[in-house]
């Protein structure tokens, strides 16, 4: 084994002024790099101008009663907004959307990503370092100096292992050591990555609350659905009831003459058909039960359902003027985040124009043992490096001009999403102002069509009208009460995408920040004044 060469003390003495000084200059363009790092190429976010009316058409055509134009600070509901309906079950139901839906959890992993990609951009704004130690067992041969082979147990005249030369010797050198990397941001390229991921992160925070919207929006529509289904199961059996009086009036007629057999065997008919309709409602309600079952996250046999029907009306309703959807609108809200994310690609794109700096450095030992380590041994090493791009055939302006393509189109999607919201209010106040018109009139058709019949059975059991006419009132009185639960169903339904259409109570104060959206290494500030977005 070979032994470590002895070395003279080699303490370094202080250096002169002169020479000081000329070392610091070397790293004046460092400190000027470090002093022009707050500057960022590329445009800064503005978000685009859309238009937006002054009041929805429909709330300026005809107000509908029973609703109000709201202040611009109210909204549908700052909590739970499906609690405007006052059904405990629906209640319950809602409340298990935002914990095991499977869609809103993809929706919520999706957003924790997004959060760890800001993390992975911040972490270029800082060096890298690495440490490593080597381990090489060498050996040389003799060696000649003067034409006389050197004593084996001479010691080599050099003081570091690095060079020595071990003549007919084998020895292990040890080299432990540390690197570090650090790119400088001096134009902007590694903070404009992270403006671009944070508002990446506030696109997956807006989704996964539409998520939530839409699927406790779906909930409500399918419950309310069901119940719709129950109340025409209990029509159809009410229908069949009345329709046996009516086949017991027929078959007294018959036995004494005053009616035949055909009126006797359509009679027979109806009430048959009428009790397979309502046998078959039962396939529409349990369908219904288990889409309500999947929306929750459950299997659909640990779901039972009440079989309540759909009754009374749908509950009033604050709509605020059109300018407060842009704030209250989960999508709207994506797509403005998304505008930004992809505005600030285009800095990123900017920045290839220019020179890319870079700081190395390395430190470390070596030597023939282990451990201690001889301060004598040691080497370090500083760098910095420029590298610019003098030509690449118009590689940067195609990127640069195709970041600014994305750019424009997600401001084009802003502005068509926008005008999709607009619409959506403008449809469900259309739906409901004459949903709520045609219930009223159909429920007076409803008490005209039931007096008829009442007339035609009196008229019938003595005789002086045909069962034909019975049947006819009997048939128009049935489809008038299926078309008022269908109107009512209909009414509820379209509350639902109303409200779901007004944002379901959010608002864009709810969208993380971006401290939020990073985690707990963000470089942004915490913004002491909005509490934490929690993600269940």
């Amino acid at each position: 084994m070979g032994v470590e060469p002895t070395t003279t003390d080699s303490k370094l003495a202080p250096l002169p002024r002169g020479e000081a000084m000329l070392r610091r200059a070397r790293f004046a363009p460092l400190l000027a790099a470090f002093a022009l790092s707050g500057c960022m190429v590329g445009p800064d976010y503005v978000a685009p101008p859309v238009v937006t009316p002054e009041k929805f058409k429909e709330l300026k055509v005809n107000l509908v009663k029973g609703w109000k134009l709201a202040a611009p600070g109210d909204s549908v509901d700052a909590g739970p907004w499906w609690r405007v309906y006052n059904d405990p079950t629906l209640d319950a139901l809602e409340a298990q959307v935002e914990i095991s839906n499977q869609t809103v959890a993809a929706a919520a992993e999706a957003y924790e990503q997004a959060r760890t990609l800001v993390r992975e951009a911040e972490a270029a704004l800082f060096p890298t370092i690495t440490s490593g130690y080597n381990t090489t067992r060498q050996h040389t041969g003799r060696a000649l100096v003067g034409g006389f082979p050197i004593s084996p147990n001479s010691s080599p005249a050099v003081a570091s292992p690095a060079t020595a030369m071990l003549h007919g010797q084998t020895a292990t050198i040890n080299t432990p050591r540390g690197d570090l990397v650090w790119e400088i941001d001096i134009w902007g390229k590694i903070r404009r990555q992270i403006e671009s991921e944070v508002a990446g992160a506030q696109v997956s925070a807006a989704d996964l609350e539409n998520a939530k919207l839409t699927a406790q929006a779906t909930l409500a529509a399918a419950f309310f659905n069901r119940r719709a289904a129950v109340s025409l199961r209990e029509l159809l059996n009410r229908t069949a009831q009345e329709y046996r009086k009516t086949l017991e009036i027929t078959r007294r007629q018959y036995e004494i003459g005053l009616a035949s057999a055909a009126d006797l065997n359509a009679a027979e008919t109806q009430v048959v058909s009428t009790e397979a309709q309502a046998i078959n409602t039962g396939v529409q309600i349990a369908q219904l039960e288990h889409a309500i079952a999947k929306l929750i996250g459950k299997p659909p046999s640990e779901l039972s359902l009440p079989p309540a029907g759909l009754v009374g009306s749908i509950p009033a309703l604050p709509v605020a003027v059109p300018t407060t959807l842009l704030e209250r609108r989960p999508d709207i809200a994506a797509a403005e985040r998304m505008m930004q994310q992809e505005n600030a690609l285009i800095g990123v794109a900017l920045a290839a124009y220019y020179p890319d700096i870079t700081l190395t450095a390395s430190f470390g030992y070596t030597g023939f043992v282990p451990l201690p380590i001889n301060p004598a041994h040691e080497f370090w090493s500083l760098a910095a490096t420029a590298k610019q791009t003098i030509f690449e055939g118009g590689q940067r302006s195609a990127a640069v001009d195709s970041a600014t393509a994305i750019y424009r189109q997600s401001v084009a999607n802003y502005r068509e999403t926008v005008l999709t919201a607009f619409q959506q209010v403008e449809d469900q106040l259309a739906a409901t102002r004459l949903l709520r018109q045609q219930l009223v009139a159909q429920e007076k058709a409803v008490e005209d069509a039931r007096r008829t019949v009442a007339y035609y059975l009196n008229q019938y059991r003595v005789g002086w009208v045909a069962f034909t006419a019975v049947v006819v009132a009997e048939a128009t009185l049935f489809a008038n009460e299926q078309t008022a639960l269908t109107t009512r169903q209909n009414l509820f339904v379209a509350s639902v995408a109303l409200i779901e259409a007004l944002g379901g109570g959010w608002d864009k104060s709810k969208l993380p920040t971006p401290a939020q959206a990073a985690g707990s290494i963000s470089i942004f500030p915490q913004d002491p004044a909005q509490p934490p977005l929690v993600v269940q």
